[in-house]
């Protein structure tokens, strides 16, 4: 009965990340103009396809050395209860390139992302979950040993947006901003969402699968927190709130807003007070909406849907923050080190980013990453798939 309850439990988790990329493609297409909306659903479910190989034969062995190549009657031990966690922690390892897709949106060639997918699935994302939640490589124990603390990540701050953001940062610089996004003389010229109320959609829908993201990467049934359950909600609304009232009441600030928050909460969602939660999840809305004008108006980073500022950067925060939120003396549970957290996020930040730069490079330099500039302009829907998203109207 106890199995048959953790196999529930951890199946009924892998359905709401699963979901949870629906919200990704929404995001997408409501930010992305009305040309590009088509790709935006495409690459989502092909990215999420192309994850699943590459999980499956090769990424969930590099991050816990258990492979799939067995007789039936050993997969079904435990009523299969492995074979369900790859299926949950496969939908944590396809949002690596579903992350990545946002930042590239509208400018890159469709069959070399789903190779960089392959590879991001399959290596670069696995050898650092391998290191924070398998202690591959001796790296946790050294912390432990060091600090006395492990590096902490309950369900992934750092582990899957930091590492997400990361390296669509590095694909994002080596594709270059849109045709027509920056002119010669530094002026910026906007290109507004396309699709208010999808893109309120898909945040609601990441919301809602994110308690299923936080909650039950306890994995087990005798794990289950309801402190978790309630700091991801404080999380959410502290970022909501944050975020409105930086962003000055802008609709796709408000909707990115409770994701910052949740992005930073996942790492500490299981040792933080709630009053901690609320004001990682506040510092994490504000951050977003400032490092996104920063980084769009003047840096000239072309970051469609801030992916970056919003996986990435909150990500970062996210790992720091459950070594400070999580002390005793803020009324955390303690069982965390400051100097572990930030020796961890600064791995993850290393594989991922250098990561990023070797695929997207290497991708640039064999096959292209862009489109041309004819192919853009006509939009990605018609170039790549042949069809728009309403071809009645056309």
């Amino acid at each position: 009965m106890q199995t048959s309850t953790d196999v529930l439990f951890i199946l009924l988790g892998a359905i709401m990340v699963l979901a949870m990329h629906a919200g990704f493609a929404f995001l997408e297409v409501g930010t992305v103009r009305k040309k590009n909306q088509v790709n935006a659903l495409v690459k989502i479910i092909m990215d999420f396809a192309v994850s699943t190989i590459a999980y499956f034969f090769i990424g969930y062995s590099i991050a816990y050395g258990i492979d799939f190549l067995q007789v039936a009657p050993t997969l079904v031990e435990r009523n299969g209860y492995d074979l369900v966690k790859f299926f949950f922690l496969l939908t944590f390892a396809a949002a690596i390139p579903a992350i990545v897709s946002g930042g590239i949106a509208e400018r890159a060639k469709f069959n070399p992302q789903l190779i960089a997918t392959f590879v991001l699935a399959g290596f670069i994302y696995p050898f650092f979950e391998g290191i924070s939640w398998n202690g591959a490589y001796g790296i946790q124990l050294w912390l432990e040993n060091s600090f006395g603390a492990p590096f902490h990540d309950f369900a992934g701050s750092v582990v899957v947006h930091g590492v997400g953001g990361w390296i669509a940062l590095a694909a994002v610089l080596l594709l270059g901003p849109r045709s027509g996004r920056y002119g010669k003389k530094g002026e910026v010229y906007a290109h507004p969402p396309s699709n208010i109320p999808f893109l309120a959609l898909g945040a609601w829908i990441l919301t809602v699968g994110w308690f299923g993201f936080n909650v039950m990467s306890a994995q087990e049934i005798d794990g289950i927190s309801g402190l978790v359950a309630v700091n991801s909600l404080m999380a959410m609304v502290g970022g909501t709130i944050a975020a409105c009232l930086v962003g000055r009441n802008d609709p796709g600030f408000v909707h990115n807003g409770p994701l910052a928050g949740l992005v930073a909460i996942c790492a500490g969602s299981d040792i933080m007070h709630p009053l901690g939660a609320l004001a990682t999840g506040a510092i994490a809305g504000a951050l977003f909406v400032y490092c996104f004008t920063l980084t769009q108006n003047k840096w000239k980073i072309d970051d469609v849907l801030g992916v970056w500022p919003l996986h990435g950067l909150c990500g970062v925060w996210g790992g720091i923050a459950a070594g400070i939120f999580g002390q005793l003396y803020l009324g955390g549970l303690g069982g965390v080190s400051i100097s572990s957290q930030l020796i961890g996020t600064a791995l993850g930040v290393t594989i991922a980013f250098t990561g990023g730069l070797i695929v997207y490079g290497v991708l640039k330099f064999a096959f292209g990453l862009r489109l041309s500039q004819e192919d853009e302009h006509r939009g990605a829907d018609l170039s790549i798939h042949k069809i728009s998203s309403t071809p009645a109207n056309d």
